[in-house]
């Protein structure tokens, strides 16, 4: 995404130059007038990289809000830097466009990720633009640093650590259920509060980039929670070796996902399996717990303990009754 000479601008440059550069602040992106970026990092610290891309009627609907399409694709790349416990340095930006998108639309995208770039800290550095004859393909690479070789993985679990996980799951599921199916509502009695709760956790996620120190100090393993809980966890336990059993009535619900289980009870496995939650679940040692509560506390994000790190293969989700759940699909999947 490099924007050339005045004299030599074709209309990707001009496009570039109007909407890019004035968010390519930091001084290694050269205001977008060279071909790469540079990005230092404080002494004795590492790089952490991340990429995610997002599809136009794949992972947003094409008349969603552009500044809010422009916000999801930056945040679920800062929400992969928190769950590693890393602290937003920068991004690459690559974008799809087919001759369809028009000015106004880049004007309200571009918008949206310069106010997101702001708040989060983590400026644009670059990229590309290309065209497409299929749907806005946007992919975001983003960057983060922290203290070497203090990067928290998914093979960290020991067996009696806690499994936490932050915010409130399965809101983004309902919400997508929702937007495919609007009568649902009146089903599930929800209130227009609730409705536009649920609407607006699928629309755009709100990565826990506050607590990036707070999982980088006290976890042993995390990820974020962007394929549903139950099949990233189980995926965050397979690489440690390890299995947990979670107590399903300990799943943090919103009122309004309590509101729509209490009138469907059988949403509880879209709940537990549903995508786009961008959540933190973590395994902390039991030494740990109360500190993390506390550091999570004084971030202003909340946490609720699900239940503890077993051994075994098997991740079990427990009913009240004690008994295992069975789901016909373990976690969200393109393929």
């Amino acid at each position: 995404m490099a924007a050339k000479k005045p004299q030599s601008q074709s209309a990707e440059d001009r496009l570039i130059a109007r909407h890019f550069k004035p968010i390519a602040r930091h001084p290694g992106a050269f205001g977008l007038v060279d071909d790469a970026a540079v990005l230092g990092t404080p002494p004795g610290h590492e790089l952490v990289l991340t990429v995610d891309a997002i599809v136009g009627g794949e992972h947003y609907f094409p008349d969603d809000p552009p500044d809010a399409v422009a916000r999801k694709a930056l945040r679920v790349n800062l929400s992969d830097l928190a769950a590693k416990g890393a602290q937003p340095a920068g991004f690459l930006l690559s974008l799809a466009l087919p001759k369809s998108v028009n000015e106004n639309w880049l004007k309200s995208f571009a918008r949206g990720l310069s106010a997101d770039a702001k708040r989060y800290g983590c400026p644009l550095l670059g990229g590309d633009t290309v065209r497409t004859k299929g749907p806005v393909m946007i992919s975001v690479a983003a960057f983060g640093t922290l203290p070497a070789g203090t990067m928290v993985r998914r093979t960290g679990a020991k067996v009696g650590d806690h499994v936490v996980v932050t915010g409130t799951i399965g809101d983004a599921a309902l919400g997508l259920k929702l937007r495919l199916q609007p009568a649902t509502a009146r089903r599930w009695k929800l209130a227009t509060k609730q409705r536009a709760h649920l609407a607006a956790r699928y629309l755009v996620p709100e990565p826990r980039n506050a607590l990036a120190e707070v999982i980088r100090t006290h976890a042993s393993a995390a990820m974020d929670v962007s394929d549903g809980l139950v099949g990233d966890l189980t995926k965050l336990c397979a690489a440690s070796g390890v299995a947990a059993e979670v107590e399903v009535a300990r799943v943090p619900l919103s009122a309004a996902a309590r509101a729509a289980l209490s009138a469907e009870p059988k949403l509880i496995e879209s709940i537990l399996t549903g995508g786009d939650d961008y959540e933190i679940v973590a395994t902390v040692p039991p030494g740990k717990l109360a500190t993390f509560r506390a550091a999570a506390k004084a971030a202003g994000v909340p946490v609720s303990a699900l239940g503890r790190v077993v051994a075994g293969k098997e991740t079990r989700f427990l009913r009240p009754d004690g008994k295992p759940m069975k789901f016909a699909r373990g976690s969200f999947s393109h393929f």
